[in-house]
């Protein structure tokens, strides 16, 4: 048994904020139901190549995208623009414990799928909206997508070399964050919604907004203008409040030192052969080293291209001090400790039986996570679900199938 095992989550949501979290409900033991348009699917599912590779070693029309973010899920292939297609939603969400959507705020209202219909449906039911600007506000009815509001949320003004320096200016973060940050905060919110229902009998509605996420995660950044009145700046590699806490050049490439206190500061300065460094009072203490950052950064980065970097983690490393090497993606799923973490895992694919994937960072001692299914096929599970769920016979299935309303996959039900 997951952790949550017995909850049934109604997927409704595409594209990564709102798939995430139900892949993170999944693989803690949640049956996640997810509907997707009948001959599309989730967009993502076009979002290739790369694409899953079969057997024989042949690209398939399964994207690697869509992959990473609906593992453990069943896919029902339904037709929620049709009458008879709402009809089938709101009879499972009778029998769910949550629903998660992303479409625009209230634009379900006309489907009768909103939160105020479910709900009088369902009493009990979690339901969990997930925007770019939430349910209130002058743009609640707009848009959002990830790349906008890193940039609206401040993040890729802070993200990024500093002007004045080769390869200056605001960057996006390499993963989609106010994405997979909404994911995790309404993972957070609807455990906690569910607790709470736990007490009082009562499910409620999930306000997330990716703006109001990107702003949050600004954590000690934010807080800096808060507390001085000036915007932070881009700091490249480096630190806003610690120094030195940045990427450094060896003779023959980069490394990462990371000295979070000035204990460690000392320990760095004796393993790298400069222990009087740390005597002097420019760099005696963090908030001097940071008044003077630019004096102790030219310092360290001219002694850095005295020897190769490896050279540099095997000196530093054993006092104790954090630093390491920058790994490409490939170097990094192969690093021992994340093979022991087991953070690559084989989920058999109708497709692919040796598929791997990335798992689940949760590590739980008696509830631990586990891998049911791969992300699925399109309408993979469509009458399997429809069958057990609402008692629907095989003729009633082949009429719905025949008015294009719902879609099952011609593979194997799981």
């Amino acid at each position: 048994m997951g952790a949550l095992t017995g909850y049934r989550v109604l997927d409704l949501s595409r594209v990564l904020a709102g798939p995430w979290c139900g892949q993170i409900l999944a693989d803690l033991g949640a049956e996640v139901i997810k509907i997707e348009r009948p001959r599309v699917g989730d967009d993502t599912r076009g979002w290739g190549p790369p694409w899953m590779k079969d057997e024989a070693g042949k690209p398939t029309q399964e994207s690697s995208y869509y992959q990473s973010t609906n593992r453990g899920k069943l896919s029902v292939a339904l037709d929620l623009a049709s009458q008879e297609g709402q009809e089938l939603v709101r009879a499972l969400a009778t029998d769910c414990d949550v629903l998660i959507e992303n479409y625009k705020a209230g634009s379900l209202a006309k489907y009768g799928l909103d939160y105020k219909t479910l709900s009088e449906i369902n009493p009990r039911l979690v339901y969990c909206s997930v925007t770019g600007f939430g349910q209130t506000g002058p743009r609640a009815s707009e848009p959002g997508y990830d790349f906008i509001i890193q940039g609206m949320g401040g993040l890729m003004s802070i993200t990024g070399e500093r002007d004045d320096l080769p390869g200056g200016g605001a960057q996006k973060v390499g993963v989609a964050f106010s994405d997979l940050m909404t994911g995790l905060y309404s993972t957070v919110a609807i455990q906690a919604a569910l607790l709470n229902r736990h007490e009082t009998g009562q499910g409620q509605h999930i306000d997330m907004a990716l703006l109001d996420v990107q702003v949050a995660t600004l954590c000690n950044q934010s807080q800096n203008y808060l507390a001085s009145g000036k915007p932070p700046g881009r700091y490249g590699n480096a630190h806003a409040n610690i120094v030195p806490y940045q990427v450094f050049k060896a003779d023959d490439g980069d490394f990462i030192i990371a000295c979070g206190n000035d204990s460690q500061f000392r320990d760095l300065c004796d393993a790298i052969g400069l222990p009087d460094l740390p005597k002097d009072p420019r760099f005696a203490r963090n908030s001097d080293r940071v008044n003077n950052r630019q004096v102790i950064v030219e310092i360290l980065s001219s002694h850095f291209l005295k020897d190769a970097a490896q050279n540099w983690v095997s000196k530093i490393h054993p006092r104790g001090v954090p630093v390491g090497a920058i790994n490409d993606i490939a170097t990094a799923l192969a690093e021992p400790q994340v093979k022991a973490r087991n953070m690559v895992v084989n989920i058999p694919h109708p497709k692919k039986p040796d598929f791997i994937t990335v798992g689940s960072p949760i590590k739980l001692s008696r509830t631990p996570v586990e891998y049911l299914r791969p992300a699925p096929m399109l309408g993979e599970h469509t009458d399997g679900v429809l069958r057990q769920r609402l008692g629907l016979s095989e003729e009633q299935l082949a009429a719905l199938k025949s008015r294009g309303v719902i879609e099952q996959s011609d593979v194997l039900q799981s």
